[in-house]
C-alpha cells in the first residue's frame, strides 16, 4: 500500500481525527493541572512596563514636547515591515483592533503588525491547503462546484480566524479577571479604609491577588503605574475599563473617577461596587446552573440512555435467549 493510500483512506482519516480529539480533551483536562504559576513573569512585565513609562515621561520632560509621537513604541520587526510594504493597515482598516487586542492581553504596536499580517496570510494558506488536498490528494468523489465552494469556504474561515482567536483570548481573559474581581474590590476596600493611599492600596491587591487570577495582577499593576504617570488619573481608569470590557468592572472605573472629582468618600463607593459585582457574579452563576439541563439533554441521549438500556435489559434479554435455546433443544 503506497503513502498515498494510506493517507487518503476514510478509515485512516477517521482514526486520525479521533486521536486528535481525544488529545484535545487530554489536553483540556489536564491542563490546568499542569499549567505553571507565572506570576513572576506577569508581575516583572508589569514591572518593566512602569520603567518603561519613567523612562518615556523623562525623555518628553527632557524634550518639552507635547506630541504623542515622541511617547510611542516602534515597531520594526518582519511582520511590520509587510504591512508597510503591503499597506494592510488601509486595506484590511479596523477602526478597534488596538482594544480588541489589549482586552486580549497584546499592546503595543507589535501585536496590531502580526494581527493584520496573519489576516492577510491565512485565507490564502487554508484555502491553499484545501485546494492542494481535494484537486490533488483525494478529492471523495465530489463535484468541481463543492470543491470550489469548499476552497472558497476555507478562505473565508481563514480570513476571520484571527479574529477568533483574539475574541476567544479577550474572552478567556475576561472571565478570569471578573471571577476574582469582587475580591479584589473587597481587599481594596479593607486597604482604603486602613488609611493607604489609592496607588498603594492598589498595588497591594495586585500582588495578593495573583494567586487566584495573573490576569487581574497585571491589569491592577499597570493601573499602578499609569495613575502614577499619565498626566491625568481619569485616563488610567478609562483604561481599565476599556481594557476589561465588563459591565461591572466600569461602574467601578466610573465611581472611581467620580470620587476623584467630587471628593466624594471612596470606601464608601468601594463598598457599593464590591457588592454589586458579587451580585453580578452570582446571578452569572445561577445562569449557568439555569442553562445546565438544557444543555445535558443530548449528552444523555446519547451517552447515559444507551447505557441505561443495556443495563436494565441486558439480563432480560440474556434470559430470554436462554429459555428460547432450551426448548429449541
Amino acid at each position: 500500500m503506497s503513502i498515498v493510500d494510506v493517507v487518503t483512506s476514510p478509515d485512516n482519516i477517521l482514526t486520525a481525527f479521533v486521536a486528535a480529539v481525544s488529545f484535545a480533551t487530554i489536553v483540556t483536562v489536564a491542563g490546568p493541572a499542569l499549567k505553571g504559576n507565572n506570576l513572576e513573569g506577569r508581575l516583572k512585565s508589569v514591572a518593566n512596563r512602569r520603567e518603561e513609562l519613567r523612562k518615556r515621561s523623562r525623555e518628553a520632560l527632557a524634550k518639552k514636547s507635547t506630541t504623542a509621537g515622541s511617547l510611542r513604541h516602534v515597531d520594526e520587526g518582519m511582520y511590520k515591515k509587510v504591512v508597510d510594504r503591503l499597506q494592510l493597515s488601509r486595506l484590511l482598516e479596523d477602526p478597534q483592533v488596538a482594544d480588541k487586542l489589549a482586552q486580549a492581553g497584546y499592546r503595543g504596536p507589535r501585536p496590531i503588525s502580526t494581527f493584520y499580517f496573519f489576516r492577510f496570510v491565512s485565507p490564502f494558506v487554508l484555502a491553499a491547503t484545501v485546494a492542494f488536498y481535494l484537486y490533488v490528494i483525494n478529492d471523495f468523489g465530489l463535484p468541481a462546484m463543492t470543491r470550489l465552494s469548499a476552497c472558497f469556504a476555507a478562505l473565508l474561515l481563514g480570513y476571520y480566524a484571527p479574529n477568533l482567536y483574539i475574541s476567544n483570548a479577550a474572552t478567556k481573559r475576561r472571565e478570569s479577571i471578573v471571577g476574582a474581581f469582587p475580591d479584589a474590590l473587597d481587599l481594596l476596600l479593607i486597604c482604603v479604609e486602613s488609611g493607604m493611599s489609592i496607588e498603594a492600596a492598589i498595588q497591594k491587591v495586585s500582588a495578593e491577588i495573583g494567586g487566584t487570577s495573573i490576569e487581574l495582577a497585571e491589569e491592577l499593576g499597570l493601573l499602578t503605574a499609569e495613575l502614577s504617570y499619565l498626566p491625568e488619573r481619569r485616563q488610567a481608569y478609562e483604561g481599565l475599563a476599556k481594557r476589561t470590557n465588563h459591565p461591572g468592572i466600569k461602574s467601578v472605573a466610573t465611581a472611581m473617577i467620580q470620587a476623584e472629582r467630587y471628593g466624594t468618600p471612596l470606601g464608601a463607593a468601594l463598598r457599593v461596587m464590591a457588592k454589586e459585582n458579587r451580585e453580578l457574579r452570582l446571578s452569572a452563576a445561577e445562569k449557568k446552573a439555569a442553562a445546565l439541563p438544557a444543555k445535558l439533554t443530548v449528552p444523555m441521549i446519547l451517552f447515559f440512555l444507551p447505557v441505561l438500556f443495556v443495563v436494565i435489559l441486558g439480563p432480560a434479554i440474556i434470559k430470554v435467549q436462554d429459555i428460547l435455546s432450551h426448548k429449541t433443544n
